[in-house]
């Protein structure tokens, strides 16, 4: 132990950082008494030194124990403020920018925010690592959206769906489609050069199911591991030359210099699991969807179908 180790102390964020976990991680470990802690003002700090014997304890078997069952030391309670308060909203639309400031504004949330892809997302919700989770993916099976997704992905849990827009989706193409490129076996042509998105996405997930449909062998695209993580990134990788088509949203196209042709209405709705201890972060969200502050601010941004927005499409019993 070094005179250094004793001067150095951590945030909960660096703790996370250093652990490579989530900071609801960290803050699972300090409440489990696993990790000695101890509050400046309103921010929770570790010690070098208790971080190293925490980590030495793991290394020499492999589980961690309580520090008050070897000292005296008193076990760290961290405030609700901090923990059960704090919610993570996962997915990629601003559209969930906008409702997490609403949430915000209520005073009784601090929401956070993941921007994983939606199948990505659904699979954090299952393994407790997302509070609200969008989710915009096609089953080309049924034609329809979600729905045969968060069956499969969340059997055993009890949850709700909630419409959150619909919005267009299709291809962007360079500008005055040089290829011609209008629906989706046009993706067959020899020579054309797809940008995609990342696994995991719904633009992804998208684009598979409809190259499944027709018959389109995904080896046969120049370009299908040539990914990007969001829509931007996709219109403008078009726009610039370096790839003839991509797939994404009718709003992104009119901040690009590309075209866009649309081929489908996307269901983009919300999942949140049912707990006894979350009824009152579900009863605001239904409130926050169907208030009329927020629609307005989702009309003026434009390019989103709220006829359905706030609607509760699913919820088991």
């Amino acid at each position: 132990m070094t005179n250094l180790e004793h001067d150095i102390s951590y945030t909960t964020d660096e703790i996370a950082q250093l652990l490579k976990v989530s900071k609801l991680t960290v803050y699972d470990i300090i409440k489990k008494g696993e990790i000695r802690a101890y509050r400046v003002g309103r921010q929770m700090r570790v010690d070098a030194v208790d971080l190293t014997a925490y980590k030495e304890r793991l290394k020499s078997g492999g589980e961690s124990t309580p520090v008050s069952s070897k000292s005296m030391i008193p076990q760290v309670t961290v405030p609700e403020s901090e923990t059960d308060k704090q919610i993570i909203i996962s997915g990629q639309d601003l559209s969930l920018d906008i409702m997490a400031s609403h949430i915000e504004e209520s005073g009784l949330f601090r929401p956070l925010r993941s921007f994983s892809g939606s199948l990505n997302s659904l699979i954090k919700m299952y393994q407790g690592q997302a509070d609200i989770v969008s989710t915009h993916l096609f089953d080309g099976e049924t034609g329809e959206y979600n729905m045969p997704y968060i069956k499969r992905l969340l059997t055993g849990r009890s949850y709700m769906v909630l419409n959150l827009l619909g919005r267009k989706a299709g291809l962007y193409v360079q500008k005055d489609n040089p290829m011609n490129l209008q629906n989706w076996t046009d993706l067959g042509q020899l020579g054309i050069r797809l940008v995609n998105r990342e696994k995991g996405s719904g633009a992804r997930v998208l684009l598979d199911e409809q190259l499944r449909l027709a018959g389109i062998t995904t080896r046969s695209i120049i370009g299908y591991d040539d990914e990007e993580l969001n829509h931007m990134a996709v219109a403008t990788r078009i726009a610039s030359g370096q790839a003839d088509v991509g797939v994404g949203i009718e709003k992104t196209a009119r901040l690009i210099n590309v075209d866009f042709i649309p081929l489908i209405q996307e269901q983009y709705d919300l999942v949140l699991i049912k707990t006894p201890e979350n009824e009152k972060l579900r009863g605001l969200i239904v409130e926050t969807l169907n208030s009329a502050s927020f629609k307005e601010k989702l009309t003026a941004i434009g390019g989103y179908d709220l006829t359905k927005t706030g609607t509760i499409l699913y919820e088991t019993v």
